[in-house]
């Protein structure tokens, strides 16, 4: 009996109602996984391979997918109405797949196709910067140090010696790419990557120029001034057009990418444009009311607190809190949470003074000794309750 076939969108690992750039994305990851070339001698590889391929060239075509929905794998088998043959699987069209696959694989590159050997834009630099808290709420100009390549003087960037050029390169004829073709499961499939000799320049110099060493660039020490806007947080770059590399063949630079590195604060925690901070107060400002100092970014503020305060209530400061990258006159909000200071030093007057109040607050400090006395008469159990311990 012969080995019954998975179904198509189980192989893929999908739905039935997949998007065909969900299909595309699922059957990209497996032939990467599974392919011959990356596993060789693996049978067990080359079996998924295939039934990957399988899948995805059903799947892969409007017309198929529709048969395959309606009547399974009977559609292709020559019982299903379509054809004593069934469907030819390798008439499927696998050069898109294959040319990002086997360009992944063999180090290719799709995006050199059209890139010839035309004006490139140079490559992004990335450093980065530290700033205080403070600094990332308003603000901050800082200064940077780092190399950055400038043409070359001598030889005017072409890195040719001075009187003599850059000739074309004959192994991509001055296209900075070369073509070949490469063996895979359904065949030969044709690949383009950038030329190694003149490195997608499509000329090569014979003749290098002595100051840049043929580069046609040279690095020196530059300072430069970067403008961290309001509001950032860690993590976050700010982009300086065209401070990055020298692009190729008269491109544009590229740009530089400074990351932001914001030091902690000891008193404030940042979560989005929000602040968060912790004042303490006393029993006698949190009982009777008052007001009280808070720092905030923006300085100190006096708050009025209500009588009658719990421990850990939450107050907001509206639009105290940090600048928004797109609008700097909108804040976020400071958020304070009160906690009741427990006064750990007490003079004998304030003692006094305190189990005073207590005795006219509900007496609590002789709540225990009056069920002890009311105990007394009681059985041993219910004398051993107040030594229970939650």
């Amino acid at each position: 009996m012969a080995e019954q076939k998975r179904d198509y969108y189980e192989v893929l690992g999908l739905s039935k109602g997949a998007s065909d750039d969900e299909i595309k994305k699922a059957y990209r990851v497996l032939a990467k996984k599974y392919h011959p070339d990356m596993n060789p001698g693996d049978k067990e590889a080359e079996a998924k391979f295939k039934e990957a391929s399988e899948a995805y060239a059903v799947l892969s075509d409007p017309e198929k997918r529709a048969q395959y929905d309606q009547y399974g794998h009977a559609a292709f088998d020559g019982n299903g109405g379509f054809g004593a043959g069934g469907f030819d699987f390798n008439s499927a069209d696998f050069s898109d797949i294959f040319g990002d696959i086997f360009g992944d694989l063999f180090g290719g590159s799709r995006r050199t196709r059209s890139a010839g050997s035309g004006p490139m834009k140079g490559a992004n630099i990335r450093t980065s910067v530290r700033i205080t808290f403070m600094e990332a709420v308003f603000g901050v100009e800082k200064n940077i140090t780092l190399d950055i390549k400038d043409p070359c003087q001598t030889c005017g960037g072409s890195g040719a010696k001075p009187g003599t050029s850059p000739k074309m390169c004959p192994k991509c004829g001055g296209k900075g790419q070369v073509v070949f073709t490469q063996q895979s499961f359904f065949g030969m499939v044709r690949n383009v990557q950038t030329c190694p000799d003149c490195s997608g320049s499509g000329k090569i110099i014979e003749d290098k120029c002595p100051d840049c060493g043929g580069t046609g660039y040279k690095s020196s020490r530059k300072t430069i001034s970067v403008s961290i806007p309001a509001g950032i947080d860690n993590g976050q770059s700010v982009r300086i057009r065209e401070k990055g590399e020298p692009g190729i063949n008269g491109g544009q630079r590229g740009d530089l990418l400074v990351e932001v590195l914001v030091a902690q604060h000891p008193t404030f925690i940042r979560q989005d444009y929000d602040i968060y901070s912790t004042v303490k107060i006393s029993y006698a400002v949190a009982a009777l009311g008052g007001s009280v100092v808070i720092d905030t970014v923006d300085g100190k503020v006096i708050y009025d607190v209500k009588a009658g305060t719990a421990t850990d209530t939450r107050v907001r400061l509206k639009g105290k809190g940090v600048p928004t990258l797109r609008n700097q006159n909108t804040r976020g909000d400071h958020y304070v949470t009160l906690v009741i200071e427990t006064p750990t030093k007490l003079s004998k007057e304030a003692k006094e003074l305190l189990k005073k109040f207590d005795s006219l607050t509900g007496n609590s400090l002789e709540a225990a000794e009056a069920v002890e006395k009311g105990g007394k008469d009681k059985g041993p159990d219910e004398k051993k309750k107040r030594f229970w311990k939650s």
